[in-house]
């Protein structure tokens, strides 16, 4: 579908973007629902300006991404109480220029988990105290897990701080092999591409029957999650946080339900195409 006088704008704005799988995914998603709709990439830096010309121009919806998911609070007329809690907003919605914030992140994990487990009842150790675990720990909290923070102890400061928002305990990255988990989330970078054999726990923390989640998707199975299917416990990448996130994020725009197993589709699709350069 060719753009007109008509569509509808939607964006992404972070620093960098020449990475992102959300253009791809996004307009998959319009085109197949047949919706008049286009979703652009913008590098910025001042998030502030981008707010203004979301204003200006009519956008219908942003993603905002890293490193502007705190400091875009600043420029919105309304952040939802979630959002709020977390302290960070990823989803912008346009509705007549008032600018509306949420935050899909901990919905998309949450969505993503229920694959492979229900949280209710469950303990999760969650490692990483950035603005991702903050989304996943609260998202995770509200749905009856208990939760563990495990951090590097020289971050203690601010994964304490997340365990108090949460009701969490604490425990050193170099201990975490003691405690006694459910799920296990990495919500770090460690193990990305092109660090694909760092892992930010052993081996001998996995066992057969938990679930486990690495929020990583380059590569598509880190060492992570690979350690953790070979010691027999269940497992779901991180793409499909990052589709289920954007799904929530589609529908907020819309108002239609996300063609979801298409964009995992088309994610998969350009994750493989990356992994063989």
């Amino acid at each position: 579908m060719l753009a007109d006088t008509k569509t509808v704008l939607h964006a992404v704005f972070g620093h960098p973007v020449a990475q992102s799988l959300s253009p791809a995914m996004h307009n998959r998603a319009f085109q197949e629902l047949g919706l008049n709709c286009v979703y652009l990439a913008f590098d910025v830096t001042d998030i502030g300006s981008a707010m203004n010309a979301v204003r200006a121009l009519g956008i219908r919806g942003a993603s905002v991404t890293i490193p502007h998911k705190v400091k875009v609070m600043e420029y919105l007329d309304e952040v939802d109480a979630a959002a709020r809690r977390m302290g960070a907003v990823n989803t912008v919605l346009n509705e007549g220029g008032r600018l509306i914030g949420s935050n899909t992140d901990g919905p998309g994990a949450v969505a993503a988990l229920r694959e492979i487990t229900e949280l209710s009842g469950k303990t999760l150790l969650l490692l990483g105290s950035g603005g991702a675990a903050r989304a996943i720990a609260h998202a995770a909290r509200a749905e009856g897990a208990a939760i563990v923070i495990g951090n590097r102890v020289e971050d203690r400061a601010e994964a304490e701080a997340l365990a108090s928002e949460v009701d969490a305990a604490f425990a050193p990255l170099g201990d975490v092999r003691s405690v006694a988990c459910d799920i296990v989330v990495n919500a770090t970078p460690i193990g990305m591409a092109p660090h694909v054999e760092a892992s930010p726990v052993p081996a001998d923390l996995f066992r057969k029957g938990m679930a486990v989640m690495d929020i990583v998707y380059n590569p598509i199975e880190t060492r992570f999650l690979r350690e953790a299917r070979e010691k027999g416990a269940s497992t779901v990448d991180g793409a499909a946080m990052f589709v289920y996130q954007g799904a929530a994020q589609f529908s907020l725009w819309t108002g239609r339900t996300a063609p979801v197993a298409l964009m995992r589709r088309v994610v998969l699709e350009k994750l493989s195409a990356k992994e063989r350069g």
